[in-house]
């Protein structure tokens, strides 16, 4: 990942709204949710909404698809793992998987 693409879905994600959208999606799952189920959740108008889903998808965080009347959100999976590889990258000495790895862990297996 490029670090402007990185920086563009940081950005995106440094909004209060749109990191409650983020993290639902993210629970959610693959199959994501229509944006009127995004908008009754959070408690958000749904014109509101809709500026700040857009802005997840051009940063690469989430997709879209239209059913029928309705837009469906899903966290876009590759894009996350992409940031978060971007970020960690140069972990632990270029050690990386130890990020990733059990953060509760603090034995000789785990590298600590």
């Amino acid at each position: 990942m490029e670090e402007k693409t990185a920086l563009s879905a940081l950005a995106a994600l440094a909004q209060q709204t749109r990191l409650h959208a983020f993290r639902l999606l993210v629970r959610t799952g693959p199959k994501g949710l229509i944006a009127g189920a995004i908008a009754e959740e959070l408690g958000t108008p749904a014109a509101t909404l809709s500026f700040h889903l857009k802005e997840l998808v051009h940063a690469g965080l989430v997709i879209s698809a239209r059913e029928g009347r309705a837009m469906r959100y899903a966290v876009h999976v590759e894009g996350v793992r992409e940031l978060l590889g971007f970020l960690t990258e140069d972990c632990c000495q270029g050690r990386p998987e130890l990020c990733v790895g059990d953060l509760d862990c603090q034995t000789a297996e785990c590298g600590v």
